[in-house]
């Protein structure tokens, strides 16, 4: 995944807005979910906004018994009859506008409340019980305890197993109470020629798509398109097939429960106003949001403001971070592909935030990148690299 230098974005600025869970507390000018696909009017109120409140200090006039009752022309009952009924029909009017703008929000945050699934066949978990030195095996486990995205490709998930496959890991996670994240990545040249090359040709990869999505059936699950598809459409022989292949396979997960993340770049990529142009053409409008950061180590804070900015510029898009390397930040030279010194971040979980909705192990930890800076074939498990990732991690937690 390349790793460019920074490109000298403008200067973050972090909104505050509310999470797509909440109605829309009244007008509000500074937030750019007033101009989203998923937000209503801008500056539409709540019902309780609209509706009549009583006098702060929580008191009711009423009349004294015995009172005199004050007098009134003979017109002032139809007028204040007029009146109340306008002050109704407003009240409703603003009630209605509030139902509007919650049927309209994004659903909530799907990490939310939510064990993720743990590969019991993942290759850290063979790894884990198999050859190698104590030291390997143990950070093996280390890495098989936290849960990690699943990658079909189709070299693993050949076409015509992939339904199966898929329905019975969904099987799995469903037992376990859990919720499984895949990564599909399989587009047509795939990796352009990088050390990832490969990939189906196009009607075979939709349906190869078309047998994922069924596996997945209608249970939450968490889906990664095709990692680096948009962000290296630049550099692949025909840009705007590639972006509308990627949007032909969201297309195929509009039926199923899966909450769909687009490939994102990474903060010291491509600009963020560039990347968004890139998702929009995609359908990102049709999906949850997109990914950051898979298979780099840029850092956490940086992805998060980048992942900021591309949400702002399209509009209130979710995002989430891949922190499966990037516990010691990125290298100063700039290499990605099997980096050294890299080490473990942030094992998975929900963030509390109005765009990032998780940090995950996208990249499962151990795998290489490919045949560089003396690696195995890409996805194949390297013990020395899990070993150097768990070693770095604890050293930098001030472990042993």
């Amino acid at each position: 995944m390349p790793n460019d230098a920074a490109r000298g974005d403008e200067p973050v600025v972090r909104h505050d807005r509310d999470d797509a869970r909440y109605v829309l507390r009244g007008h509000d000018a500074g937030s750019p979910d007033a101009g989203s696909p998923d937000a209503g009017p801008a500056g539409a109120e709540s019902a309780d906004d609209a509706a009549p409140r009583a006098p702060v200090d929580g008191t009711i006039a009423v009349w004294a018994p015995g009172a005199p009752a004050p007098r009134r022309s003979g017109r002032a009952l139809p007028i204040a009859l007029i009146a109340v009924a306008a002050l109704l029909l407003l009240a409703l009017a603003a009630f209605a506008t509030t139902l509007v703008i919650v049927s309209q929000q994004a659903a909530g945050n799907p990490f939310r409340d939510r064990a993720l699934f743990v590969d019991p066949d993942s290759n850290a978990a063979r790894a884990a019980t198999g050859s190698g030195t104590e030291a390997q095996r143990a950070a093996a486990s280390r890495i098989a305890e936290s849960p990690a995205a699943i990658w079909l490709t189709p070299e693993r998930v050949r076409p015509g197993t992939a339904s199966d496959a898929v329905a019975d890991t969904v099987a799995q996670a469903t037992a376990a109470g859990a919720l499984p994240v895949f990564v599909v990545y399989g587009i047509t040249d795939r990796d352009c020629g990088g050390f990832s090359s490969g990939g189906l040709p196009r009607d075979e990869y939709l349906d190869w798509v078309d047998e994922i999505a069924a596996g997945l059936g209608d249970r939450t699950s968490i889906v990664v398109l095709e990692p680096d598809s948009l962000a290296l459409a630049s550099e692949c022989p025909d840009p705007e097939a590639r972006t509308a292949l990627v949007r032909s396979a969201l297309e195929r997960f509009s039926g199923t429960g899966a909450e769909v993340y687009l490939d994102g770049g990474h903060s010291a990529w491509l600009p963020a106003a560039d990347m968004a142009e890139l998702l929009r053409a995609a359908g990102v409008d049709q999906a949850r949001g997109f990914a950051t950061n898979v298979s780099n180590a840029q850092a956490t804070e940086a992805e998060s403001a980048y992942a900021a900015r591309v949400s702002d510029a399209l509009g209130g898009a979710h995002a989430i971070v891949d922190t499966s390397r990037n516990g010691a930040g990125p290298p100063a030279d700039g290499q990605w592909c099997n980096a050294p010194d890299l080490a473990l971040g942030e094992a998975a979980h929900a963030v509390d935030d109005p765009v990032v909705d998780a940090v995950l192990w996208v990249k499962p930890p151990g795998e290489s990148d490919g045949t560089c800076n003396g690696g195995p074939a890409a996805g194949t498990w390297w013990p020395e690299q899990a070993e150097e990732l768990v070693a770095n991690a604890d050293r930098l937690a001030g472990g042993s």
